[in-house]
Parts: structure tokens; sequence; C-alpha cells
């Protein structure tokens, strides 16, 4: 159970650093962190197609990163 455990974590591990770094940009430099903040607040930026379906799948995956990592935690100690 514990190698399951931890070899699902490994798979995890992966997926969710591959998802973050296929993620596009917010915002570029420090202009963009300036008015980022605004937008984000009136809505102006909305997630549409492949954006909307990598932030809802990095989501998940750093959900269940923390839930197997909670399991072999457990299941070590």
């Amino acid at each position: 159970m514990q190698t399951l455990t931890i070899s699902l974590l490994i798979i995890d591990t992966i997926a969710l650093i591959t998802l973050v770094l296929l993620q596009s940009g917010k915002s570029a430099g420090l202009s963009g962190a300036i008015s980022g903040g605004a937008e984000q607040v009136f809505g102006k930026q909305k997630a549409r197609g492949i954006d909307k379906v990598l932030h809802r799948a990095t989501i998940v995956t750093g959900v269940l990163f923390f839930v197997l990592a909670f399991i072999s935690g457990y299941l070590i100690g």
C-alpha cells in the first residue's frame, strides 16, 4: 500500500509541475503586476478554453497531491 501511494504521489507531482508550466502568464512585467490585481477584482479577465481546463486540472492535481502526501505520511509514520 505504501509503495502504491508513493508511486501515485510521484506521478501526481510530475503532472502538477507539467500543468503549471503549461499555463500562460497572467501579466507581463511590473506594469502587469500593478494593473493585474484591478482587472481580477473587476472581472475583466475570464479564463476561456484551454486556460480554464488547465486551471481546473491544476486545482484537482494540487488537492490530490496534498491528500496523497497526508496518506503517505500516515502510512510511513
